[in-house]
């Protein structure tokens, strides 16, 4: 994919974020077609770089999360390092950051700062807990926000402990309203005068706004939602079967007519035309009778007999994926989810497609997550630096 065609294409991104959720979104921006210049310390760079499988030293993680983005390293608490960091942010679109509130204010990067010297910059700022009210200050990360936001809560089955995910989801919600709220905000700046504005995400907010009918429950009914397991509470039914051979199949059939079609394949054609059980409501109030009724079917079969038995009748159903089921899948395959790299020192790696696909003007990825400072002259030249005065930089430790 040739970068001019890319939808951000000539959109500048300033990244100041470390780990998972200012990267992620600064990613989504990269993948696009914007130049992300990622701000690193020149002592190590982003802790992501050495987080869980490392190849060959460096993370599998990073070369993913940091793909399409350029590394400069600067010492943020060098007079110097911060006077290019202002240079730069002076020539962006947006900057990217997840600081703890009021740390670039310290250091002379704040908000105020760099919209007197751009005033067309949108500043993505990303916390725990938002820019202001009582606990902004604290620090918070992905799993806090899962907690307060009321995801860990209904997380897991009744009689257990609430339980997380198995990926750093709040931080990666976090990311994606963060992009979508950079787009917003660029828009305003296209269309009513130029100017740019913060684009505030609290990580437990970005949580709690995917909590459904959560909070109108609560003030209406006084209900609230419990962990239920694998079921949808409330929605009957969706649940999680057990095969004879031991996989496990997702199946929901919570739609009037698909529910009918199940049924049917099961070879129950009494219940199928039971009247109580042809809305919701019906089928909820049985729910217990029901899911009893399913794991029987399933775990009579094994996961292939299933499968094609709900595939023929338009029932939706899924075997619950490892990794090692996407890599051999013809859908992950055909919709090139699975994009073939080559790794430092010529190994190939696969790595996930780009979400999502536009028709006309798709994102790539053009280069994976470079090595520490690998951009840091060519961007610095940009800025007017000579090899002279980038040697003295260095020499002063503020790159």
């Amino acid at each position: 994919m040739n970068e001019s065609t890319k939808p951000l294409a000539g959109l500048k991104v300033l990244e100041l974020g470390t780990l998972i959720a200012g990267p992620f979104a600064a990613r989504i921006l990269g993948e696009f077609g914007a130049e992300v210049i990622k701000i690193e310390s020149p002592d190590g760079g982003d802790p992501l770089r050495k987080w869980r499988k490392l190849y060959e030293g460096t993370s599998l993680w990073w070369y993913l999360q940091a793909r399409n983005k350029k590394s400069v390293t600067v010492n943020l608490k060098h007079p110097e390092g911060v006077a290019i960091v202002r240079a730069l942010a002076k020539e962006a679109d947006i900057v990217v950051e997840n600081f703890r509130p009021g740390v670039l204010e310290k250091l002379g990067l704040g908000w105020d700062t760099l919209s007197a010297e751009n005033p067309g910059l949108v500043m993505l700022r990303l916390s725990g807990f938002g820019q202001s009210g009582p606990m902004a200050a604290q620090p918070g990360f992905g799993a806090i926000g899962e907690s307060m936001g009321g995801l860990r809560y209904v997380t897991g089955f009744p009689d257990r402990p609430p339980v997380k995910t198995g990926i750093s989801i709040g931080d990666s919600i976090a990311a994606l309203w963060g992009a979508l709220g950079a787009m917003m905000a660029l828009r305003h700046r296209e269309v009513n005068g130029g100017r740019g504005q913060v684009v505030d995400v609290a990580l437990y907010e970005a949580v709690f706004a995917m909590m459904e009918s959560l909070v109108p429950e609560f003030d209406v009914f006084g209900f609230v939602r419990e962990r239920t397991g694998n079921i949808m509470p409330g929605i009957t039914p969706s649940n999680t079967h057990t095969t004879k051979d031991g996989r496990h199949v997702a199946i929901g059939a919570n739609g009037d007519a698909i529910f009918r079609r199940l049924l049917l394949a099961m070879g129950r054609t009494d219940l199928a035309d039971d009247a109580t059980l042809a809305d919701n409501a019906g089928r909820d109030a049985r729910r217990d009778e029901i899911y009893a009724l399913i794991d029987a079917w399933v775990a009579a079969h094994d996961e292939a007999e299933v499968l094609e038995k709900l595939a023929a009748a338009e029932v939706p159903a899924s075997r619950i994926y490892s990794v090692a089921d996407m890599f051999a899948d013809p859908q992950f395959l055909a919709r090139e989810m699975l994009q073939t790299v080559t790794l430092p020192g010529g190994r190939e790696c696969r790595m996930p497609g780009v979400v999502p696909k536009l028709s006309a003007t798709p994102g790539g990825s053009e280069s994976l997550g470079p090595a520490l400072g690998a951009h840091t002259d060519a961007v610095l030249v940009g800025l007017g630096y000579d090899a002279a005065a980038i040697a003295a930089l260095r020499a002063a430790g503020a790159v």
